[in-house]
């Protein structure tokens, strides 16, 4: 492909659709002890429900056609393939964003806010304020595809996507972020200063001071409640250590077995509906993503980026997620917009699409004005 945007609509063939349904048609389940269901992990009843549900009831191509509504390229950087929606507002003033995902999400996480952004009239909306949209799957995630070397880390991920902003035309855009994404987004305003106006996070990422302990003891309780649930997930998220140390091994496994692939993603689903659930896993599987995309947790350990930046900097608290500690946000970072809100989850974008929307609105309105 070498620097060539080409088109790339998703279209998934149907013998993988075929083979996926076999593959769960034969899943060989794994013994469940008495009491085994609570504690140890992902349980029997779980992952029978969404292998029955994903066999019988899921249908893939209604969402490829959601997201094909949209329209699609692919080009190449740093030997990689990245593939991405494009989606360009009416308005002549559209600010350019570009939208970061995680793992184990997808670019479906950002599908329900897609119109609205783009096109806020159409969807009742003010539009003073509109963005073009470019929407990547992360390398080695998705519909990029799997990459063929290793390093692909935060800091290699978002040099990619400077290169993609300046290819299609950009020299001047904000950055959004959930998961993985919320490193991305302010990595590519570190890498370009003079282009990124802003970035957007979901979980505003931090360096704990444990040696300021005046710092610490002036906390308030909701931060010290969010460092507590910080460090108490450092501790117990086994997922992220697996990832971090021996990808590979795991990748054997998640990638020869749909029912394994689902029973290891749920973990870090939450309270997602099954729809949602089964999107995401559906795309790492069926693009042949499920072993690589876990690679990023390894290479950003090896990578050991400095966390702050100086990007003008959103974040967006929802309550069934990860808090963020306020005080270290503003230490390290350029904060200048905190919002809370009392609903919507590690995915914010996909189930309180309403709440994103308005505040990705309300932070880059602030940032034009600044401007």
């Amino acid at each position: 492909m070498n620097d060539l945007i080409q088109p790339a609509p998703i279209a998934i063939p149907e013998a993988e659709l075929t083979d996926l349904h076999d593959r769960l048609a034969r899943t060989r389940w794994a013994p469940e002890p008495a009491g085994g269901d609570e504690g140890y992990g992902t349980s029997n009843a779980r992952v029978r429900e969404l292998v029955t549900y994903w066999k019988d009831s899921y249908d893939w191509r209604a969402w490829e056609a959601r997201l094909n509504a949209y329209p699609h390229y692919q080009t190449e950087i740093d030997g990689s393939r990245v593939h991405f929606g494009w989606i360009k507002s009416p308005e002549p003033n559209a600010i350019p964003l570009i939208l970061c995902h995680g793992w184990p999400g997808s670019v479906f996480e950002y599908l329900n806010v897609l119109g609205p952004l783009s096109d806020p009239a159409g969807h009742g909306l003010d539009s003073s304020i509109a963005f073009d949209l470019v929407l990547p799957s992360l390398p080695g995630f998705g519909f990029s595809g799997p990459t063929a070397d290793t390093g692909w880390g935060v800091g290699r991920i978002a040099g990619a996507f400077v290169e993609l902003m300046h290819r299609l035309g950009y020299d001047r855009y904000g950055t959004v972020g959930n998961d993985w994404g919320s490193g991305i987004a302010p990595e590519i305003g570190r890498l370009a200063t003079e282009a990124v106006i802003g970035a957007h996070v979901t979980q505003a990422w931090f360096d704990a001071p444990t040696d300021e302990p005046e710092l610490i003891a002036g906390l308030s309780p909701r931060d010290r409640a969010a460092m507590e649930a910080w460090q108490q997930f450092s501790t117990t998220a086994s997922y992220a250590m697996v990832h971090s140390e021996q990808p590979q091994t795991l990748a054997h496994a998640i990638s020869d077995s749909p029912a394994g692939l689902v029973a290891w993603n749920v973990q870090c689903m939450g309270d997602q509906e099954i729809e949602a659930i089964l999107t995401h896993a559906s795309t790492h599987w069926l693009t042949g993503t499920a072993g690589s995309a876990i690679r990023i947790y390894c290479e950003a350990d090896r990578e050991q980026l400095p966390v702050a930046a100086d990007v003008p900097l959103g974040v967006a608290q929802f309550p069934h997620d990860l808090p963020s500690v306020r005080a270290f946000v503003e230490r390290e970072h350029n904060l200048i917009q905190w919002s809370e809100f009392d609903r919507g989850s590690h995915y914010g974008a996909f189930d309180a699409p309403d709440l994103m929307i308005g505040d990705l609105r309300s932070l880059f309105a602030t940032l034009e004005s600044a401007d």
